[in-house]
């Protein structure tokens, strides 16, 4: 399935529903809010313009379904983005709409075409996205007024956008095997891993200005938990026990610690954890005034990561870079040549 055609569905099926854009009418001038409307619903509000691109109008729907794009959740959120981030997302989908148009208008100008046939079979798919006639009658009620032929150049603007991305990113940005090895190999220190330890706690934590009473009840319930934690069998037992009793952060977690770096460890506790196996409890340590109780998961030594083991992330990271670095040049390049309007 063509990816900008299922986004087209997605988006607007996210929008349906929804008394949509509510709270970015509220809080953003130049968005219009969007009534209710259900997917059963004939009632459709009236776009507004948000974007002129070459003189094409884009409008708050196509605006929103970019958003709602970029933060599918926004129906865990009964319907709106998160105040933190909702002038963010909203930025960045107004940004794709032009970079899209942008696009779309490259490829018409380049005469890129959608043979008869191909646009009926991507129709037939674009409409197995839906789950009932009922979702299907709304996405046409909502974005296409009803019509099919509406529907057709929306699919076929889509399809004509996913091909000319293809043609000046996609296939450009394939990273070989060899270009991937050339990157590790100019940039070892990156994967030098340091030493690390992975480990779980229960701790007792006296007040920075406890008294002596206060410290010598501490050292007694540490005791009894150390009793009590040298009898655990296992990470369960343990990080039931944690739970329970420990006073520091992690009993949120079963005490567990995911790998430490060593530099970033107290030395009381870097000196025991290197004298313990895997599954050992050690004896109270003293970091402070806290008394802390170590059951070590596993220890990674200094080192360097094999091409191999990271060979496969690694390509795929630097796909991903140069797809981002050209999609932006394509952006910058078709921006210098058009005119942009946000209204």
């Amino acid at each position: 399935m063509n990816t900008k055609i299922a986004a087209l569905a997605l988006g607007a099926l996210a929008g349906m529903g929804i008394s949509a854009f509510a709270q970015t009418g509220a809080t953003q001038g130049n968005t219009a809010s969007v009534a209710t409307a259900s997917a059963n619903s004939e009632v459709v509000p009236p776009e507004r313009p948000v974007a002129r691109v070459n003189g094409t109008v884009l409008t708050d729907r196509d605006l929103l379904r970019e958003m709602f794009a970029i933060f599918p959740y926004a129906r865990q959120h009964n319907g709106g983005f998160p105040k933190a981030m909702e002038a963010d997302i909203r930025k960045g989908a107004l940004q794709m709409i032009v970079f899209e148009e942008l696009v779309y208008q490259e490829a018409m100008r380049r005469g890129m075409t959608v043979t008869p046939a191909q646009l009926n079979h991507a129709v037939v798919e674009f409409r197995k996205q839906f789950k009932s006639p009922d979702d299907y009658h709304g996405f046409m009620t909502w974005e296409c007024q009803g019509s099919e032929q509406v529907l057709r150049r929306k699919i076929r603007r889509s399809i004509l956008i996913d091909r000319l991305l293809d043609i000046e990113v996609k296939n450009r940005s394939a990273v070989t095997l060899a270009e991937t090895r050339a990157y590790y190999d100019r940039n070892l220190a990156t994967f030098r891993l340091p030493e690390s330890f992975s480990f779980q706690t229960i701790s007792i934590l006296p007040s920075d200005k406890a008294t002596p009473a206060q410290l010598q009840d501490a050292r007694k319930r540490a005791e009894a938990a150390l009793k009590q934690a040298k009898a655990t069998k296992s990470f369960e037992e343990f990080g039931l026990l944690a739970e329970k009793i420990s006073e520091d952060d992690y009993h949120v977690m079963m005490g567990k610690h995911d790998f430490v770096d060593r530099d970033k460890l107290p030395p009381q506790v870097v000196s025991t954890a290197l004298a313990m196996q895997p599954g050992q409890v050690s004896e109270l340590i003293q970091v402070e005034q806290a008394l802390t109780i170590v059951r070590l998961i596993a220890h990674k030594p200094a080192g360097l990561q094999k091409f191999d083991a990271v060979k496969d992330s690694l390509r795929k990271q630097l796909q991903n870079q140069k797809t981002e670095q050209l999609r932006s040049g394509l952006d910058r390049q078709l921006r210098a040549k058009a005119k942009v309007e946000v209204l």
